[in-house]
């Protein structure tokens, strides 16, 4: 097409279609360069070339990367503007719905009104990313509040079509981009802490999250170009978002039925096996999941920063398999290419090696305490705060400060970590995996035992408690675990720098409460952790998994 023709809204979506498929094959600058020329002219042009840069930076959490997402956000917001009904959308689209006609609106101005709105969606999103002390998001309050009640007149306008069988070349592009909206929307806001959402019903919010996920299953089964949008989403939420800011109990079952048709369209998109491997983990199937991402890797080499999403995941799967070398060497590589956050990295890399025979950490020539007192330096402010999980890796660090007369080795730092990602829930479908980590844990428990009482003692023993807990429970061996936890709870008032364990360890508890039918106490319990405890490590986390767990146990156990 020469510049001098207008991009019409059919040639708009069949380019943006075009691209989408192209980046779910791994062809990512082609897509981008077929949408960039006309970025500035046609919303669907806008909307997929700033939907591209949103989902790499939204892999990978990449300072940078986000920063290029917002501003390609903005430009096409500015696109999308052109192409809106001129008044303002809440008051036109009300007064057209009580007089049950959509005359005055051409389908290329709703089309517009679903863009522009997917555009602020976006932008939440990536705040959302940004910082998980939800300090932006409510910034963007008032941003994602527009686009709330766009979608939300935009689902009105679905049904008057609908109800009075107009006829639109579109429509089923149109409905789509609702779906998508009206779903990632209610799954956004059902996720977050309820004084998180006490504040944004102020401002109308409510987040259902069962209307949220029916909106992307339809989504996902219709043929609009949004489909696999609507079918990442979910994936995303049932695989990662589930486990980090969740209760670990996954619909691995949906998720694997909703990825069959893409897996099948795209074999070798990196994002669709990522997504494979990540459900074969959460299946038990560790092998396999490291083998579906390894050809994760091997399928592209243009875009690098997947490929650090992949070796985080295989490290973790090293660290459950207690393969330590294997484990040292993604760290490493992660270290050595990644941006997301060089503390943790560091961290981790040194947490791993702790975990190894001192002559196994000659051999690799590193200097375990030189790491740990690497990592303050390497915490970064972002919007003038910093990320939760360096400062917990800060302050465990702090062991090893020169400052104190000799460093103070910290206990299972990699399983500590593996806790902090809620590795657990992963490995209860392993029994080998579990009683391989309880043997090491355990080994751990007898060193305690023997050594001299120090300041820290008491929180390296009720840390050990914790974890063997875990394993127990994993093990289903309830009254044993019971017993670790509440060793923990009691040791409260003793606990001098990892205040954490008791709320964490209350979750842990209100759980084997649940598994075991008793329900009430499950939630009394989850209560206390939230009410009682407050500026401990990690707090937003616990949070998050509190109100998840609160969400699941409320309801009738009808599914």
């Amino acid at each position: 097409m020469s510049a001098s023709t207008k991009m019409d809204l059919k040639s708009g979506l069949e380019e943006c279609a075009v691209a989408l498929n192209l980046f779910l094959s791994n062809k990512f600058t082609d897509a981008l360069e077929l949408l960039q020329p006309w970025a500035k002219d046609s919303m669907y042009h806008a909307l997929g070339y700033s939907t591209i840069v949103v989902l790499q930076a939204i892999m990978t959490f990449e300072q940078q990367d986000i920063q290029n997402g917002i501003s390609a956000m903005k430009d096409a917001l500015q696109t999308c503007q052109k192409y809106r009904k001129k008044c303002t959308v809440v008051e036109s689209v009300s007064s057209f719905l009580s007089r049950g006609s959509l005359e005055q609106m051409t389908e290329e101005e709703m089309h517009a009104e679903i863009c522009y709105a997917e555009c602020l969606l976006q932008k939440a999103a990536l705040t959302f990313v940004q910082d998980e002390n939800m300090i932006n998001f409510i910034k963007g309050g008032m941003k994602i509040r527009t686009s709330y009640q766009i979608y939300k007149e935009c689902l009105s306008i679905l049904h008057v079509i609908q109800k009075n069988k107009i006829e639109q070349q579109f429509f089923y592009e149109f409905e789509g981009g609702v779906k998508l909206g009206i779903g990632a929307f209610n799954l956004m806001l059902s996720l977050l802490p309820a004084r998180i959402i006490r504040l944004l019903e102020f401002i109308g919010f409510s987040g259902n999250r069962e209307l949220g996920l029916l909106q992307l299953r339809e989504g996902a089964s219709g043929r609009s170009m949004r489909s696999p949008l609507c079918c990442l989403t979910i994936l995303a939420f049932h695989t990662y978002i589930s486990l980090i800011l969740g209760t670990g109990e996954v619909n691995v079952v949906e998720a694997e039925g909703l990825l069959a048709p893409f897996l099948q369209q795209f074999p070798n998109g990196s994002l669709m096996l990522f997504y494979h491997a990540r459900i074969e983990l959460l299946k038990g199937n560790v092998e396999k999941a490291q083998e579906i991402f390894r050809k994760c890797i091997s399928v592209q080499e243009e875009w690098k920063q997947f490929h650090h999403l992949c070796y985080w995941e295989l490290m973790w799967i090293h660290v459950f398999q207690q393969n330590w070398m294997k484990a040292y060497y993604y760290s490493d590589l992660l270290c050595k290419e990644s941006k997301w956050s060089k503390a943790t990295y560091v961290f981790l890399k040194a947490a791993i090696l702790s975990m190894l025979p001192e002559e196994d950490v000659a051999a690799t020539k590193e200097n375990v305490v030189a790491l740990f007192r690497q990592v303050e330096g390497l915490k970064q402010r972002i919007a003038g705060k910093s990320i939760p999980t360096e400062k917990f890796a800060v302050r465990k660090s702090r062991r090893y400060s020169p400052s104190l007369p000799a460093p103070v080795k910290l206990v299972l730092p990699a399983l500590e970590m593996m806790y902090i990602w809620n590795g657990f829930p992963v490995l209860c479908k392993r029994k080998d995996l579990s009683e391989n980590l309880l043997l090491t844990v355990e080994k751990a428990e007898a060193t305690l035992q023997n050594e001299n009482f120090s300041d820290y003692s008491v929180d390296d023993e009720c840390l050990v408690k914790l974890l063997k807990g875990c394993c127990l429970k994993n093990l289903q061996r309830p009254l044993q675990a019971e017993l670790c936890f509440s060793h923990v709870i009691q040791s409260e008032k003793l606990l001098k720098f990892d205040h954490y364990l008791v709320p964490f360890t209350l979750f842990e508890l209100a759980f084997l409460y649940k598994s075991q039918g008793e329900i009430d106490k499950a939630l009394k319990t989850l209560e206390t952790a939230r009410n009682n405890y407050k500026d401990y490590s990690m707090e937003s986390r616990l949070h998050f998994r509190i109100q998840a767990a609160l969400h699941l146990w409320r309801k009738p156990s009808s599914d």
